[in-house]
């Protein structure tokens, strides 16, 4: 089964896919956070066979929510209820971060980071 790993922003949603065997994590593409971002995410699904949807819990350095989480939570229950698969939570922190780190700020940048989240779930939830 693939899973589909988002990163969600105010401007852009950054998407990461899995291999079959959820072992691997890779960038896919960086979408326009628009009011079609669902339908959008929903062809994706389809065209990659996704099974599961892991997106990002962004929390400041407390612990608590921040601004984004606040768009963050309404948006996944969207996804619950328009596409039907399984949403997981998996916390991230400054990956949007590390991903310039490693690869620098590019077009890829988000989806970058979309593929650290869903790494970070698959390694934590592998049986």
């Amino acid at each position: 089964m693939k899973y589909l790993g988002i990163d969600y922003g105010a401007k852009n949603v950054g998407l990461a896919i899995s291999d079959e065997s959820g072992n691997f994590a890779f960038p896919l593409k960086v979408l326009e956070n628009s009011k079609d971002i669902i339908d959008d995410i929903s062809s994706i699904c389809k065209e990659n066979n996704i099974g599961e949807i892991v997106v990002g819990e962004s929390r400041n350095f407390a612990q608590q929510e921040n601004e984004i989480m606040k768009k963050i939570s309404p948006f996944v229950k969207d996804l619950e209820e328009k596409l039907g698969l399984p949403v997981h939570m998996h916390p991230e922190f400054l990956t949007s971060m590390e991903a310039e780190r490693l690869q620098g700020k590019n077009d890829m940048h988000d989806a970058s980071a979309a593929a650290l989240i869903l790494k970070s779930y698959l390694d934590t939830n592998k049986l």
